[in-house]
This record gives C-alpha cells, structure tokens and sequence, in this order.
C-alpha cells in the first residue's frame, strides 16, 4: 500500500473507533512504525510500504482503536522540548504540566544553588526539565513506585543528568529525611473518585490509576503533602503543585496560613498551579 492510502484509511479505521484527533493519530503511529518524522511523511506519499511495515502499522492502530494511549504504543512523549521514555508505570505528561516549569523557573533562578525535590515524579519529566534549566540547582525526585523510577533513571541517562539528579523511592517525602529545600514541587494524584466518569476512558483504563486519582474528594494527598512540605521547606521556601479546577478552593483552604499563595491558569483558564511560600518567621 501507497504510504498516501495507508494514512488515508487509517484515519477512516480511528475515525470509526471513536478515536480523537485520529489523523494525528495515524501519522503518529506511522512516524513511529517507519521511524521517520513527519516531514518524510509528507514528502513520500507515493513511498510504498513494505509487508512488515505494515504489519507494524497495523498492529499499531489496532492497539490505539482499542484505547491504548498512543504515547504507550510508541513509547515516547514530548514535554518542555524533550522527548520522553513512558510506559504504563508512569503518567504521560502533558502540556498542561509545563505550567508548574513556568512557575518555578524565575523563583529559582533568585537562588543561588536552589535544593528542590519533586515529588511523585513518574517518568522524571518535572524533574529533568527543571535540572535542565537550572544547571546550579540540587535536584532530587521521588516516586513511590520502584517501577517509575526506573523509566525517571532511563530518562536521565537519556539526557547525561543521572548525575545531577537523585532519585529516591519512598512516599511523598519520607524518603529524603529532614531535607531543607528551597523547593517541593509535585504533580500529584489530584481527580476525586467521585470524578470518575468525567476522566477520559482512555486514562481511566490504562495510566496508573494511584497516580490519578487521590481518593473520594481529589485532595487527599494534597492534604498529606502539605504539612510535610511544610516541614521540609526552609523559611521562605516554595511549594509548587498542579492542581484542577475542582479542587482549587480545598486547596486554598489547606494553604491558608503560607504567604503568597497564587493560583496559576492554564490556557483554557482553568485553575492549574497551586504555588505558596512558606512564612519566613
């Protein structure tokens, strides 16, 4: 089949499976099966597959119509310019999350040699993006899951940052002892239960659900990490976390005696970085 044909009716075949943005969706998965980017894509339409290729191709969309997530069939993901080892042990980053970077980024450029930990780090994509900003900065992340890990330590090695970046395994931040951080910067399970049916089937069914959801309001392990922030942070330290919409005011409530407390948007205006300065007296 003509590479044209082959996008072409594999629009057709995501379209039919309720698929979003399905030619995006095909060309994604081609890039993938071809190992080429999207400008090959374009510039051979008359580039005729061969029988494995599509194979793999067809292989490909027959996981993303049954809902698999693209990125966990390719195995990638873009985030603040870097390309991303994912898997269903960790939470695919999204666009949305680079907003908790815009936040950190001038506070800690202030600081000379600013410690920051983030918590919950998944696929290690907060943490690397903020080591790769802050070349002076004392990275630290932690994740519960020993199999996170191991994709956020694949990714460093994948960026030469294995070094600058010290990972540790344990909940929220028990594993780092009475560290004094300039920074707790996290984005945690923040959907209540309750919330369920609203979550895209796709994430609901195949991204780690511990990493999704917090419990029946959403905030409870806000509710944890707050106070343990709070301990670990020196005086005027920040914490930095993503949050929704839904649970902006119980968050509000839970930051009521830091200083500073802002709420950052997104672009589609809904409430999405929660950041607070812990009092300096």
């Amino acid at each position: 089949m003509l590479l044209r044909d082959a996008l072409t009716s594999a629009g057709s075949r995501l379209t039919a499976a309720g698929v979003p943005s399905p030619r995006m969706n095909a060309e994604l998965l081609l890039m993938f099966t071809l190992n080429c980017d999207r400008a090959y894509l374009y510039a051979h339409p008359e580039r005729q597959l061969r029988d494995d290729e599509q194979s793999r191709f067809d292989q490909a969309l027959n996981q993303r119509a049954h809902g698999i997530p693209a990125q966990y069939i390719t195995g990638h993901q873009e985030f603040w310019g870097m390309d991303f080892i994912v898997s269903p042990s960790v939470l695919i980053p999204r666009p949305e999350t680079e907003h908790v970077i815009e936040t950190v980024l001038p506070l800690a450029r202030a600081m000379t040699n600013p410690r920051i930990v983030d918590v919950g780090t998944g696929s290690g994509c907060i943490a690397l993006a903020l080591a790769k900003e802050l070349p002076q900065a004392e990275i630290h992340a932690a994740d519960i899951s020993a199999d996170a890990l191991e994709i956020a330590r694949a990714n460093a090695a994948r960026y030469q940052l294995e070094s600058r970046v010290h990972f540790h395994q344990g909940d929220l931040l028990k594993a780092l002892g009475n560290n004094r951080l300039d920074f707790v910067v996290s984005n945690p399970p923040y959907v209540g239960e309750s919330e369920e049916d609203q979550v895209q089937l796709e994430v609901r069914k195949y991204e780690p659900r511990h990493a999704v959801f917090a419990g029946p309001t959403g905030l409870e392990v806000i509710r944890r990490l707050v106070p343990q922030a709070r301990d670990a942070l020196k005086p005027g330290g920040w914490l930095v976390i993503e949050i929704s919409g839904t649970i902006v005011e119980g968050v509000q409530g839970l930051l009521h005696s830091w200083r500073e407390v802002r709420i950052t948007e997104d672009l589609q205006k809904i409430p999405r970085v929660a950041s607070a300065q812990k009092t300096i007296h």
